[in-house]
């Protein structure tokens, strides 16, 4: 093309655990089979009543518009929800529901951030995060956190970062790539320096042992909760999320989304209703294999050589430091898919911060994880 595209466009780093999918994809439309441990998926059916559901919407023809807030009853639903998890009484007015957690994110960053403004965002981080902040004409902010010390974020890191320009504090808990949960008084000290935090908690559920996640909510009023149908009741395909925020950025919220995004899909919105009424079991079900996948996965990532020196304490990730096999975690990402048609995702894919680590998924089942030990033995003995 003759004319050159929107800076902003230039800031968009690749989302790699997604190119290394797509190759994983080629290499499966050429007929090579890939386990795949690169992508954050469960491998678990959704709830069968939000299928139900979704099938009875679209019998019904709810097929329209909705609010763009989306349908009160699913508003209502996620509050009653969220009350429950977090002990904070929630009112359904600030609810808006979004067409997955992204789009959660694109608003939340477009209503704080501004040319000039600076996100704090702990690292090694979801990848998005940074995006979503320099697509906004934001600069984020590292603040590096240590596996040694379990990933917990240091308030007093955070605050030797901040400046007049700083407008909100990013948190996920439990992290993407590590797992992390950080407790009540880490996020209350956080919410103490008078910004508003941007809580990621899309994988709240998926908690282990003693592990508990703490809500944003019960430490600030200020702060926005982003968070889904995704992860805890694996419904990745749906897209379907939700963001809950302070009354007085409500307004100004759906207002966006009614320019961006118009409403989420309606016959989508019944199903996520189904789920958060019916879909305890399922999401019991899912913990609990995941629990037991996460202490074999780290065992035998243990036993060929990476170091994970703590159990993650939640969401289906483990970030293992994969050094001793190479310290460019792209390249060795990419050649363990060529050489063992395993996927995981390169480390860097997580800021620099995860440089030299692999994050491996093991939302995969029992016997697709001990193949994967099976074939990356074979290739790191011969690295």
């Amino acid at each position: 093309m003759s004319y050159p595209f929107a800076a902003r466009v230039r800031e968009i780093e690749p989302f790699l655990a997604m190119e290394v999918m797509e190759r994983a994809f080629e290499l499966e439309r050429a007929g090579t089979p890939v386990i795949h441990l690169e992508i954050g998926e469960p491998d678990f059916s959704p709830p069968q009543p939000a299928i139900d559901a979704c099938h009875a919407a679209l019998d019904a023809g709810q097929t329209r518009y909705t609010d763009s807030r989306g349908v009160r009853e699913l508003r209502e639903a996620i509050a009653a929800e969220h009350t429950r998890r977090s002990g904070v009484a929630v009112p359904p007015e600030r609810v808006i529901v979004t067409n997955g957690t992204s789009p959660g994110m694109l608003l939340v960053f477009s209503l704080l951030v501004g040319p000039g403004d600076e996100v704090i965002v702990p690292t090694p981080h979801y990848p998005c995060y940074p995006n979503f902040v320099r697509y906004c004409g934001g600069t984020p902010v590292l603040t590096r956190t240590e596996a040694s010390d379990g990933y917990r974020i240091d308030p007093d890191a955070v605050r030797s970062a901040l400046t007049p320009r700083t407008r909100c504090i990013v948190v996920g808990s439990p992290a993407n790539p590590t797992g992390a949960v950080q407790d009540a008084a880490t996020l209350r000290a956080l919410a103490e320096l008078g910004l508003p935090l941007v809580s990621d908690e899309i994988y709240d559920g998926l908690v282990y042992g003693d592990a508990r996640v703490t809500s944003a909510l019960t430490v600030s009023e200020d702060a926005f909760v982003l968070d889904g149908f995704s992860k805890r009741y694996a419904m990745t395909g749906f897209r379907l999320g939700y963001v809950i925020g302070p009354a007085d950025a409500m307004r100004p919220l759906q207002v966006m989304q009614q320019n961006l995004f118009i409403s989420p899909n309606h016959f989508v919105q019944r199903a996520g209703i189904a789920a958060l009424r019916h879909g305890a079991p399922a999401v019991a079900a899912m913990r609990e294999a995941f629990d037991r996948r996460r202490r074999r996965i780290v065992e035998g990532l243990r036993e060929l050589g990476f170091g994970v020196p703590v159990l993650p304490d939640g969401a289906f990730y483990v970030f293992a430091d994969a050094r001793a096999f190479g310290a460019d975690s792209r390249k060795l990402a990419f050649d363990l898919l060529e050489r063992t048609h395993v996927a995981v995702t390169p480390g860097v894919d997580f800021g620099e911060a995860g440089e030299g680590f692999l994050r491996f998924c093991y939302a995969r089942p029992d016997a697709e994880i001990e193949t994967a030990l099976e074939r990356l033995r074979g290739a790191l003995r011969r690295r």
